[in-house]
């Protein structure tokens, strides 16, 4: 098998396999045509080692030039949808599109607080104060609080798994969870803000058919009593309702601009309105309000029908019964006959709001749940019933209108703390989401959470029990309860309310068909892709008039506490799928997780998602189930074409049916770039006992396991399959244990051949299962290709390459494998370097964050190095490339490298002109070992005389002769002819022919670098010539124009080519390896590991040794080096 091997260069889409031309995802790394040409025009002027990679992959400069000019525009703009496809022909036509510039008051912030603080706060929340008590209604303000907060912090950890386009929620889980989940859910979001916008129409009617303008109620109520009473004004909200729906589609469909620039105006109106509220509570401090409720022993009145509280008043001509009393008797006399309940109690005043400082509170503490149709009632004041305690004149009192209980309260309560996702909405129109999103949603929570449990606290401190529970304000003239109490009129809080809550109608009207829009231009439910066209200006036209259908559907309820536990359900879902999201990619640890928000756990995740589920059934186990439901139904609408399941016998069968199911969905289709994940494998040869070479590979693939992907270790037997199987059930058992030694999960595979090279290529193609396929190819560098007895294993090598190749696999290729760290080391400092030449897909990038996850390399810091040349700008390429890992969620100090032009250096002639003689020799001489050997040692016997000849001190060369004792054996025999011709080292070298009688002779420095030359089968007296070449300091990499070679080297083959009769794109090739070792070097020699792309070979095979060659300078004094081909997909992406 190969003793090691490299990386490729075309994936997917590489020159011989075009596709389709489109890009998989939208990204702004991808070049245009154009772009790309330009690159070519001078990328390859400098960069010649890389010239085969700049068809299919630019340079990072290139690359990098796009991010500048990259915006994150908004969903639904129909120049950013159509750029994709239209990009050259619209190119001349379309405007200029402003980068967002939205930071993360005005962008998160602020409209999170207009969405959040709604119609529930300012006609229910007094009302769940007086029912649930204090402390019942503390309790179900903090559960559903932190339900949001939680659920905030797990979109923050998504929203900042890279560029979260807009689309909310939506977008966020179908990219997390898939498009079945994404599709359920994104539907129930869409119902969700379609009954927002049925329960904001309502609470505005509401507003103003009690409060604001009771006389415009077309069903008149005066007169009614109970179910006609109801039923009236039901059909006045259905009425008036239909009509507000109307009317705020038709401004939607004609002018959404203007919506959004009335937007600050609605906001102003809700936080005016919350101001005045404390500034009531304040007051009251200070000057308890006169607000007298007027009380029938325990009962409060309704106000309408009299004018004093009182039964009688006394007068200048005795005691006249006043209002009160005719409503309570048959006739306005002393002595009528009167209701029994009225005639055995009492007319008082008590105050409604008798101030924070009263000491009410204590009476507030503990819930007053009603029965429909029961009496309101003061606690605490002496009473006298009737003998059958029947109630009469019912509607002179204030009753329940529903059933109150604790879960009701819950889902009525619920929809105030919704809108958490209006900054994620606004993805598309912020500055910088990743930042803006997580403070200004956590921020608006904690604002809105803050006011709403000291406005509990503050209510139940400040009014009266039976004003609280006074839902409609029967009792205060009809007036609204929390407008009571505000300062310094009632009507600020009244039409503060009513413009706020008609403001977020409109916005639930705006959003939702925008939302619709989304999921079917997705395709995943296919009978909505109606609803995915619009007008010109792509204002969704057919989602707003479906969103106005269901809205319909909310108004014709007509309740608002009855709307209000419907889209808590949807809510509550959506947000608990948002926290599977979270809590799923936490889990499984994939290598895209990357969120920038840190301050995440899948435990809160859990949490928050298992809250959503108990307040479902909490608010209504029966529209939780509905909604379960519909979402369900959905989910198999979605996956209707999935794999058929099949059950097995018992868990076994189960387990074999999922990986059956898993396979073939795998089988579909390649992954996309955000599943990608490397699925190794890894290359290894054994030896003679089926021991593993290289144990160090195994080492490696388990500090690369945070992948998280399919590992294959492989070996390649020659031989027939029959006669090797034995040897390949040892293989395979060494395999097992060294990858059990190696904490290396995963499956090994032995293949057997007729040679190495067919056994390698067969473990090449059929490794893996289905969609189960490796897409990276790991094998080490082959340490020895000089030395070995034969050219078949760095032939074998470069053919792996090749295939990798063709085949679109990545490559890994780590050279000095047994350098690198085992398992058990750790590095406490140092850097892992990258050196990024030309962008083929991203594993550069991501490699050295897997690596960084693994115990050995985690204290190890990231440096990324790029090339710029003449032609670019350095500083701006640092600032993009600086944005780049910025949107990659990865840190990592940037530096850019400059090259400018310089003239190839005598030097490189000279390396250029030694490697094309070795290489033509070892071609001419197609000879047996023994013949090889001694054509060989002819040529450096015919150069003996001519270095004899030059003068020792101006040549720097030495000769001696180095004879074999009669009969002496030497290992030199045994070495490679390579060793002996491959002089092309280092040109400031010493040359020593070493001639001696007795012993060989070695060189004296340690750090010299021996090459021998071996003769031919030895006699008595025979000599054997040793040649050494001593290398200068690392430092001196490159010898300064006019410098030459000892002239001794070229007498030593007996060849003297002048330099123009060279390879160019050799001597090209060679200049761009020596520059750019030359400053590897200079910056990268202490690093711990250093990442290099990897050149692709020649197509031209002749030029194989050469490439070789090249890669050898390219590396050299480097201690640990990965080079790295990438398969010619993108392998990591900025999107969530």
């Amino acid at each position: 098998m190969l003793n090691n091997l490299t990386d490729t260069e075309e994936g997917d889409g590489g020159p011989n396999s075009q596709g389709d031309g489109n890009p998989k995802e939208s990204s702004p790394f991808i070049n245009s045509s154009e772009d790309t040409e330009k690159s070519q025009q001078y990328d390859g002027k400098h960069m010649a080692l890389f010239e085969e990679e700049m068809e299919t992959s630019p340079m990072v400069s290139s690359m990098l030039s796009s991010l500048a000019n990259y915006s994150n525009l908004p969903q639904g703009s129909k120049e950013h949808e159509e750029e994709a496809d239209n990009e050259e022909e619209d190119k001349k036509k379309k405007k200029p599109v402003k980068a967002p510039a939205l930071g993360t008051l005005m962008g998160v912030y602020l409209p999170c607080i207009q969405n959040i603080f709604g119609v529930i706060l300012f006609l229910r929340m007094t009302w769940m104060v007086g029912i649930g008590g204090v402390i019942g209604s503390f309790i179900i303000v903090f559960m559903c609080c932190s339900t949001t907060m939680l659920t905030a912090i797990s979109m923050s950890a998504i929203a900042t798994n890279g560029v979260v386009p807009a689309g909310g929620s939506y977008y966020m889980i179908s990219r997390s969870l898939g498009p079945e989940f994404g599709g359920a859910v994104g539907i129930c979001f869409y119902l969700g803000t379609t009954f927002a916008g049925a329960m904001y129409i309502l609470g505005s009617i509401e507003l103003l058919l009690i409060y604001i303008l009771p006389q415009a109620a077309i069903f008149k109520m005066e007169g009614l009593e109970g179910a006609e009473a109801e039923a009236a004004m039901l059909n006045n909200m259905r009425v008036y309702g239909t009509i507000v729906l109307s009317f705020m589609a038709t401004v939607v469909f004609v002018g959404v601009k203007y919506v959004n620039k009335l937007a600050l105006l609605f906001l102003a109106c809700v936080i005016l309105s919350i101001l005045a509220v404390y500034a009531g509570v304040i007051k009251t401090a200070i000057e308890p309000p006169d607000f007298p409720v007027c009380m029938l022993g325990n009962r409060p009145l309704i106000s309408k029908g009299f004018d004093v509280c009182a039964k009688t008043l006394e007068s200048g001509n005795g005691t006249v019964t006043t209002k009160l009393w005719k409503i309570f008797c048959d006739t306005p006399f002393l002595n009528a006959t009167c209701d029994e309940y009225f005639a055995n109690n009492n007319v008082s005043f008590i105050q409604g709001i008798p101030g924070v400082m009263s000491g009410i509170l204590k009476e507030n503490l503990f819930g007053n749940y009603l029965e429909k149709g029961n009496l309101v009632a003061k606690i605490g004041i002496a009473t006298v019933e009737g003998p059958d305690e029947t109630l009469t004149n019912s509607n002179r009192y204030v009753l329940a209108d529903i059933t109150s209980f604790f879960t009701l309260l819950v889902g009525i309560y619920f929809p105030s703390v919704t809108g958490i996702m209006a900054g994620s909405n606004r993805s598309g129109d912020l500055r910088d989401a990743q930042k803006s999103i997580p403070i200004g949603t956590i921020m608006a929570i904690t604002t809105t959470s803050l006011v709403y449990m000291s406005a509990v606290v503050l209510f139940g401190a400040c009014i009266d029990g039976v004003v609280l529970r006074d839902k409609f304000g029967e009792g205060v003239n009809g007036n609204l309860v929390i407008g009571t109490l505000a300062w310094p009129s009632p009507w600020v809080i009244v039409i503060g309310s009513f413009f706020s809550t008609c403001g977020a109608g409109l916005q639930s009207l705006t959003g939702a068909p925008r939302l619709m829009q989304a999921i079917s231009r997705d395709g995943v439910v296919p009978i909505l892709r109606v609803f995915g066209h619009g007008k010109a200006n792509g204002e969704p036209t057919w989602a707003l008039l479906l969103t106005a259908c269901i809205c319909e559907i909310g108004i014709l309820i007509a309740s608002l506490d009855a709307v209000a536990p419907i889209l808590s359900m949807f809510f509550l879902m959506c947000y608990m799928f948002v926290n599977l999201a979270c809590a799923l990619q936490t889990l499984l640890r994939t290598p895209n997780w990357r969120p920038r928000f840190k301050f995440y756990h899948w435990a809160l995740s859990f949490l928050g998602m298992s809250l959503c589920l108990s307040l479902m059934f909490i608010c209504s186990w029966f529209y939780a189930i509905v909604a379960m439901v519909i979402a369900g139904s959905i989910y198999k609408y979605i996956e209707f074409h999935g794999a058929e399941k099949e059950w097995g016998d018992g868990i076994r069968g189960i387990s074999l049916s999922a990986a059956r199911y898993a396979l073939m969905r795998l089988d579909e289709g390649p992954a996309h770039t955000k599943n990608w994940r490397p699925q190794l494998l890894v290359l290894v040869s054994t030896d003679v006992e089926q021991n593993v070479e290289q144990p160090r590979l195994l080492s490696l693939t388990n500090q690369l396991k945070a992948g998280k992907g399919l590992t294959i270790v492989g070996t390649a037997l020659a031989g027939t399959y029959l006669e090797n199987h034995p040897q390949a059930q040892r293989a395979e058992q060494s395999l097992r244990k060294l990858m059990e030694t190696e904490k290396v999960k995963g499956f090994c595979q032995v293949t057997i051949s007729s040679n190495m090279r067919d056994a390698t290529s067969h473990l090449l193609q059929a490794s893996g299962l289905g969609g189960l396929m490796h897409n990276t190819v790991l094998v080490s560098w082959p340490r020895n290709w000089k030395q070995a007895d034969d050219h078949q294993t760095w032939r074998d090598f470069i053919e792996l390459v090749r295939e990798t190749t063709a085949a679109h696999l990545a490559l890994l290729v780590p050279k000095n494998i047994a350098a690198f760290p085992s398992n058990g080391e750790r590095f406490s400092e140092g850097h892992i370097d990258v050196w990024w030449i030309v962008h083929d897909g991203g594993m550069l990038m991501l490699l050295p964050f897997l690596l960084r996850q693994h115990k050995v390399w985690r204290k190890c810091r990231m440096r990324i190095f790029t090339v710029a040349q003449m032609d670019d700008n350095s500083i701006q390429m640092k600032k993009d490339l600086t944005t780049f890992l910025y949107h990659l969620r990865i840190d990592a100090e940037v530096e850019v490298v400059e090259m400018h032009d310089s003239d190839i250096s005598a030097y490189t002639y000279e390396k250029t002109l030694v490697m094309e003689q070795r290489s033509q020799i070892l071609k001419q001489i197609n000879l047996t070992k023994t013949e090889r050997e001694r054509e060989i040692q002819s040529i450096t016997d015919s150069s003996r005389g001519s270095i004899r000849r030059k003068n020792p001190a101006a040549a720097t060369t030495q000769m001696s002769v180095t004879e074999e004792q009669p009969g002496g054996s030497s290992k030199e025999e045994e070495k490679p002819e390579e060793e002996s011709v491959s002089a092309a080292v280092s040109p400031p070298a010493q040359v020593q022919l070493i001639h001696d009688s007795t012993t060989p002779t070695s060189p004296v420095n340690p750090a010299t670098l021996t090459q021998a030359t071996e003769g031919g089968a030895q006699t008595p007296g025979s000599a054997q010539v040793q040649m050494t070449w001593t290398e200068k300091a690392d430092g001196e990499l490159a010898k300064p124009p006019g410098a030459s070679t000892p002239e001794g080297i070229k007498d030593i083959f007996n060849m003297k080519p002048e330099w123009e009769n060279l390879n160019q794109s050799n001597v090209r090739r060679m200049h761009t390896a020596l520059r750019l070792n030359g400053v590897i070097v200079k910056k990268s020699s202490e690093a711990k590991l250093v990442l290099l792309n990897m050149p692709g070979p020649p197509k031209n095979r002749a030029g194989d040794e050469n490439y070789m060659e090249f890669l050898e300078v390219l590396t050299e004094g480097l201690n640990r080096v990965l080079l790295v081909r990438g398969g010619g997909r993108e392998v990591i992406t900025i999107y969530s």
